[in-house]
């Protein structure tokens, strides 16, 4: 069996930084390199029904080695980075923590002033960037951890489980991870996505999700004859960004607070464009926010005397917790998994989003566990190489508890 921190260093090989501003799925090529890279070692290591989609979806079958009508359990993570920081050339680094700062390279340190979750892991190896780009924890340690407990069971008949079905997704940090994921042919009474942070985190509540573009439109002049005539797009833009309120952006909120959080900017004078997202726990909130935007617009062009701003709003994913009430067996089951392992659970709401949470509207109950890096999408992104183990344990000792209480 390949030891999981030399598979999770593989993956970090494969640039697969998705993109925002694509229209195809995936929305880079380099995902799909990844997914049939995957296929292959899965195909390697025994697993069965492996496929790749045209979107770039993997998926495949562990067989069950019981014969009681058990449910179907599934396991999921995503392919893609984050567009926020570069996830090419990837250079890792295993550093054995013995506390204080950590000097990533000659002209980087990561701080404990800074970063004081670092001390959590005193005396542990972690895995590391250089500092020069994301790491990709999140969440090629999901998938490190899903493909090496699948790998366990299949070689440990003493581990009983029913059917196990695994999906990797691409696309997941745009909001489009479940765009194209086939439910039904999925197969799966319910599922858990490994996309989640810090060692014991479980959660089954997540944001309400929109992407919201402004488009601002000016009328350009010679300035030296500007005087009553020119709309500058760009001021148009700054105007309305001011009318947001100062203190809800992501800087400033935290536990069940939403925030209104711009994502980018261009423009010059006769356009600007703004894209932001959108994200609150409560609904009320959630719809409350998408209509302020749409008023800000309507009140600059009423005081313009034109058309000048238009809002465009997406929806992206709603919160997972309404569908997960009445399945709670679903959180009980990985709950117990992880304080089998002596482990504490974490149980919080996630303040951003998951494949899990569209899953869960379209049918397939998935709340999130753990996949063990901390501070994703950034250079000082990290992995303790502990949480990435137990990741995996997890995964197993779910299917194994799912074997032994679930009954269909």
């Amino acid at each position: 069996m390949k030891n999981i921190v030399d598979r999770f260093l593989s993956y970090t090989a494969f640039d697969t930084q998705s993109s925002e501003t694509a229209d195809t799925t995936p929305s880079t090529p380099n995902q799909k390199v990844f997914a049939n890279a995957l296929a292959d070692e899965l195909r390697s290591i025994g697993l069965a029904d492996v496929a790749v989609s045209q979107q770039g979806y993997l998926t495949a079958t562990v067989p069950a080695n019981i014969d009681a009508d058990v449910p179907v359990v599934g396991f999921i993570a995503h392919l893609d980075t984050s567009p926020d920081c570069s996830g090419a050339n990837v250079r890792p680094q295993i550093v054995r923590y013995d506390g204080g700062d950590v000097r990533l390279n000659p002209n980087l340190t990561m701080k404990v002033a800074d970063y004081p979750e670092l001390l959590l892991y005193k005396g542990e190896d972690i895995i590391f960037t250089d500092g020069n780009t994301l790491l990709g924890a999140d969440d090629k340690a999901g998938v490190a951890a899903i493909v090496s407990a699948a790998e366990r069971l299949l070689n440990d008949d003493s581990i009983k489980h029913g059917k196990i079905r695994i999906c990797f997704t691409p696309d997941e940090e745009i909001g489009q991870g479940a765009d194209h994921f086939d439910v039904s042919g999925f197969n799966a009474d319910f599922a858990y996505t490994l996309d989640g942070g810090r060692r014991g985190e479980l959660e089954y509540e997540s944001f309400n999700a929109a992407a919201a573009t402004v488009t601002c439109r000016g009328i350009s002049v010679h300035p030296g004859s500007a005087l009553g005539k020119m709309k500058n797009a760009q001021l148009i833009a700054m105007d309305f960004y001011k009318r947001l309120p100062a203190d809800e952006i992501p800087q400033m909120t935290s536990d069940r607070q939403g925030f209104f959080h711009i994502t980018h900017v261009e423009g010059d004078v006769e356009k600007a464009v703004m894209n932001f997202i959108i994200r609150d726990f409560d609904i009320r909130d959630f719809e409350n926010r998408k209509q302020l935007m749409s008023k800000i617009a309507a009140d600059i062009n009423s005081e313009l005397d034109g058309d000048f701003v238009s809002v465009e709003i997406r929806d992206q994913y709603y919160n997972m917790r309404s569908c997960l009430e009445p399945v709670m067996y679903v959180v009980d089951y990985a709950r117990e998994a992880i304080r089998s392992l002596g482990i504490e659970t974490i149980e919080k709401p996630i303040r951003g989003g998951t494949d899990g949470a569209r899953l869960s509207f379209m049918g397939l109950p998935t709340p999130n566990v753990f996949a063990g890096g901390e501070n994703f999408h950034g250079r000082y992104e990290f992995l303790p190489v502990k949480s990435l183990e137990m990741a995996s344990a997890v995964v197993v000792k779910i299917a194994e508890i799912v074997a032994q209480k679930g009954s269909k």
